[in-house]
């Protein structure tokens, strides 16, 4: 069970800290107090309220022919950039994306993640092998 301190769970939620202990007042969300008389929020609270229904639009309601679903093995951040690595299936996939939102998804190595796949066009080659006389 992980807990968190307020502050940080409202900077999750997206709210001010006074917000945040209003809820709590007031029954929106649920808190443990410490032997100390301090709150904290479990982990599983802040996901219950940040959990949406899947929308027409959402990744949820992507067609499984283009959502990958694996777990990340890899993942380097340098700069501006991240580089994430999953492993699905046996197979890798890796892709290049923001700093920023690889620190908003709170990606980690060893986690489920998908990739989702968009291209317009696939091509499929053969190799010949000649065979010497």
């Amino acid at each position: 069970m992980e807990l968190l301190k307020l502050r940080y769970a409202a900077e999750i939620l997206n709210i001010s800290y006074p917000t945040l202990k209003q809820w709590i007042y007031r029954g929106k969300l649920k808190s443990i107090k410490t032997p100390g008389g301090h709150h904290r929020i479990e982990r599983s609270e802040i996901d219950r309220l940040t959990r949406s229904k899947p929308r027409h639009n959402s990744p949820q309601s992507i067609s499984g022919r283009n959502k990958l679903m694996g777990t990340i093995v890899d993942l380097k951040s340098e700069g501006l950039l991240s580089q994430v690595t999953l492993d699905i299936g046996g197979q890798y996939v890796t892709s290049i994306i923001t700093r920023q939102s690889a620190e908003e998804l709170r990606l980690k190595k060893g986690m489920p993640a998908y990739a989702l796949i968009k291209a317009t066009e696939v091509m499929i080659g053969t190799a010949s092998v000649k065979k010497k006389s």
